[in-house]
């Protein structure tokens, strides 16, 4: 099976190729290898590649410059991705595309459904919600995977920001007032081998998908400190304060309520959550230095 991934240098790319089943042929495009904005080059990917299955895991993910550049951000969330869709569309490739809670506003009390009515509060999910519309109104056969808070060993992230930073810090300030659950790449990456071996039953789905346990921001900071110092990977303990969103006063607005309903990808496609405090627990074992 002939597979092409986006955005194959950001943490989850590399997850999906640590696990590349052995059926698959696979082009793996960093966005130096393709700029998926540029239309000639996705036509000449296609025409050479000839891909069966599209796994576009490439976004603008700066939540906060999003706010500032609010072209770019649709130009890689939306236009490009409309781009591949037509693409997809007209040679009959499959679409495997990534999204994220930021398409809702954060205000239900509820973990939201993917029937729920999008309202992003951010250029980042305006933007993602944009490219979600494009790839529905395309007539393209597509699996839509919205996750939440993931994380991995490889990239930028909370968890590693959280790492870098415990080991010269004593206590940090987090935000202890917005929930979700946090989400491994490695998980999604299992989830979205598993969608694309069973392509032929998926015609036009939504999923949502990420951990099996809610938190916050604050919580998942102390989760990870607390088997950082018992790995003896940070040396001291370190102290979070929890402060609320507007003391953290970032510049792109974040949804409060994160969790995502996943019944839907557990009841029809057999796929387990994310056992993102297992994964907490093996990325500090095996992939960080003291």
């Amino acid at each position: 099976m002939r597979v092409l991934l986006t955005g194959a240098g950001g943490q989850l790319g590399l997850s999906i190729q640590d696990r590349v089943p052995k059926n698959w042929q696979l082009s793996a495009l960093t966005s130096a290898d393709l700029d998926i904005t540029d239309p000639v080059q996705i036509d000449h990917v296609f025409k050479t590649f000839k891909p069966e299955i599209v796994i576009n895991a490439a976004a603008f993910t700066a939540v906060d410059k999003a706010e500032e550049d609010e072209i770019t951000a649709r130009s890689v969330n939306a236009l490009a991705v409309k781009n591949l869709a037509i693409k997809c569309e007209k040679t009959k490739a499959f679409l495997i595309h990534i999204s994220t809670d930021y398409v809702f506003d954060g205000r239900s009390i509820m973990p939201y459904r993917e029937t729920d009515i999008l309202n992003p509060i951010s250029i980042y999910g305006k933007t993602k919600a944009e490219g979600e519309q494009a790839i529905i109104r395309s007539g393209v056969s597509y699996a839509i995977i919205r996750t939440s808070w993931v994380f991995s060993e490889y990239g930028n992230n909370f968890f590693k920001t959280m790492m870098r930073l415990g080991k010269d810090r004593e206590s940090l300030d987090i935000v202890d007032d917005q929930i979700g659950a946090p989400t491994y790449a490695g998980d999604i990456a299992d989830a979205i081998i598993a969608i694309a071996r069973d392509k032929n039953k998926i015609k036009c789905e939504i999923f949502h998908y990420c951990g099996d346990q809610i938190t916050t921001w604050a919580d998942f900071a102390k989760y990870i400190f607390t088997h950082a110092f018992e790995a003896e990977k940070i040396n001291h303990t370190v102290v979070i304060n929890g402060i609320s969103t507007e003391q953290f006063a970032a510049a792109a607005p974040r949804p409060k309520n994160s969790v995502l309903d996943c019944e839907k990808i557990k009841n029809s496609c057999a796929i387990k959550l994310s056992d993102w405090q297992n994964a907490v627990k093996i990325i500090i074992n095996n992939h960080m230095g003291k």
